[in-house]
């Protein structure tokens, strides 16, 4: 069984002196610590701050390259079914001029982006129906493009110890952990507070704990999802 996404822990973290202390360690001003005490409609925004500390410290792309664990198969096929494709297989990346490679491949299959975009916009409706817009927008802004900074620094280190310093390549991988991290932190902020789904089954969850794991999903190309 796959071990428990972050994701259900910071739901559940209820340290709110932690929370108010991390908005302001970090820069996120949206606000301010008296109002995270305003009510059970800021739930979702306090789980979300505490997913933009986590990412700061997650081991981007330290596992990539390495033999896929028989959880990290079983993640990935949860992940492409819960987006509407079933029976993928999942491949697994060698190294980074292979992810290179991956990443550029011209059979590049549309139609997985569109899915998650649709299922973005889902998460965004309902976390509106319960969060204030502008509240919402500084959150996930804050969350994806820490998540961005970090694991880019973490990629050109990874990369670079195979001789690959391809800027391209490293913005991908970025790129890739920003939106893994903002679909996250949508997953978390559309939950309203009387809920009771298991938020940790759902695709962007799971898509994310495989970047917890060092992972770097690549994408589906054809009837193959390429994980490094």
């Amino acid at each position: 069984m796959a071990k428990v996404t972050k994701i259900v822990e910071i739901a559940n973290d209820d340290d709110d002196d932690d929370d108010a202390a991390g908005f302001a360690e970090d820069g996120f001003d949206g606000l301010t610590g008296a109002e995270l005490d305003n009510g059970d409609d800021l739930d979702g925004l306090r789980a979300v701050a505490r997913l933009a500390k986590l990412v700061g410290s997650l081991p981007w792309f330290s596992a990539v390259g390495r033999k896929l664990t028989a959880t990290e198969i079983n993640d990935a096929e949860a992940y492409t079914a819960g987006i509407g494709f079933d029976e993928m297989r999942v491949a697994g990346v060698e190294n980074w001029l292979a992810a290179s490679a991956a990443a550029q491949a011209p059979d590049w299959d549309d139609d997985w982006w569109q899915a998650e975009q649709q299922m973005q916009n889902a998460l965004l409706e309902q976390a509106l129906q319960h969060t204030d817009q502008h509240d919402l927008e500084v959150a996930l802004t804050h969350v994806s493009t820490r998540a961005g900074e970090v694991a880019h620094e973490h990629a050109a280190k990874m990369a670079a110890r195979q001789g690959v310093s391809d800027p391209a390549l490293l913005k991908v991988a970025a790129g890739a952990a920003a939106t893994a991290a903002y679909q996250a932190a949508l997953v978390l902020a559309a939950r309203s507070a009387d809920a009771e789904d298991d938020i940790g089954e759902h695709p962007f969850a799971i898509k994310f704990r495989l970047f917890e794991a060092g992972r770097l999903p690549l994408g589906i190309v054809g009837s193959t999802f390429n994980l490094f």
